[in-house]
């Protein structure tokens, strides 16, 4: 039986009494409008751990002043009924007012792991999500803590908060859920054009061709980007906003591949700014 939790007490009470009796919790941290990525986490989850929490949570400091925290889509009633269907413990679903109630006299900042890739393009967004998930892990104390790896940048920043902050759970990093056609699920590809959505496979496509050509011995950097870039030209409308290559987790310049890599690229489309990624190589 899913129970939904709205104050940060209540949650606190139900995690420690949980805590108290020797079970373990797993912890889904979410902004809602639930897709099959999510539910992959949540039933890992279910698996691995005694107790199941989720958060629903559309946390207005990760968003930027002209991105879409209004509109960003908010379903609880469909997001429970999602959850209760693969037995999920409990969800997570406080007001902003509940998690916010005074002005922050104190905040987190991400340092260099948040100067790249996505942290220029939306400035403050990261110091948002490592505030609120500190905020989050506080109430929950879950065990296990899960986490796309769709957002492989906010994968490395989380797990080096969890060590730089000594706190005493393992992230686990979920592989990307992608439709048939491959396109990554996310809560945005909703705002696609029928045109556009069409378009949208093109992104797993061209990392696909990267993938490729790195199993072929390339290993110049400039050389995966730039193939990446005229895939993502010839066969889109919309517009590169980013196609990268870092070191991973230390998300570092790579210019001649050595070790295990991170290829990220963003494309904004009319409505949506998707993202996607690919890990390759070995530590």
């Amino acid at each position: 039986m899913t129970q939904v939790i709205n104050t940060v007490k209540e949650m606190q009470t139900i995690a420690q009494r949980i805590k108290a009796s020797g079970q373990s919790i797993g912890f889904i941290p979410t902004m809602g409008a639930l897709h099959e990525g999510h539910l992959s986490m949540m039933r890992r989850s279910v698996e691995e751990n005694d107790v199941t929490v989720i958060s629903v949570f559309v946390n207005p400091l990760q968003f930027g002043p002209n991105e879409d925290y209004d509109a960003y889509p908010r379903q609880i009633d469909k997001d429970v009924s999602l959850v209760k269907a693969i037995h999920v413990d409990y969800v997570f679903h406080p007001s902003v007012e509940e998690m916010y109630p005074d002005e922050l006299g104190i905040t987190l900042k991400v340092g260099r792991l948040g100067e790249v890739l996505e942290g220029p393009q939306r400035p403050g967004h990261f110091d948002g999500v490592v505030t609120v998930v500190n905020k989050l892990f506080n109430i929950v104390s879950p065990n296990k803590a899960y986490f796309g790896k769709k957002d492989a940048q906010q994968l490395a920043i989380i797990e080096k908060m969890v060590k730089d902050f000594n706190h005493p759970i393992e992230i686990v990093g979920v592989d990307i859920v992608r439709e048939d056609d491959g396109l990554a699920r996310s809560s945005r590809n909703v705002y696609l054009t029928d045109e556009e959505r069409k378009e949208a496979v093109h992104l797993s496509k061209s990392l696909k061709l990267a993938k490729d050509m790195y199993a072929e011995g390339e290993r110049r950097s400039h050389i995966l980007v730039g193939a990446i870039k005229t895939y993502l030209q010839e066969h889109t409308s919309g517009h590169i906003d980013e196609v990268a290559i870092y070191s991973y987790p230390e998300l570092e310049v790579v210019n001649e591949i050595n070790g295990q890599i991170f290829i990220a690229l963003a494309v904004k489309f009319s409505k949506a700014r998707l993202i996607d990624n690919i890990i390759l190589g070995s530590k």
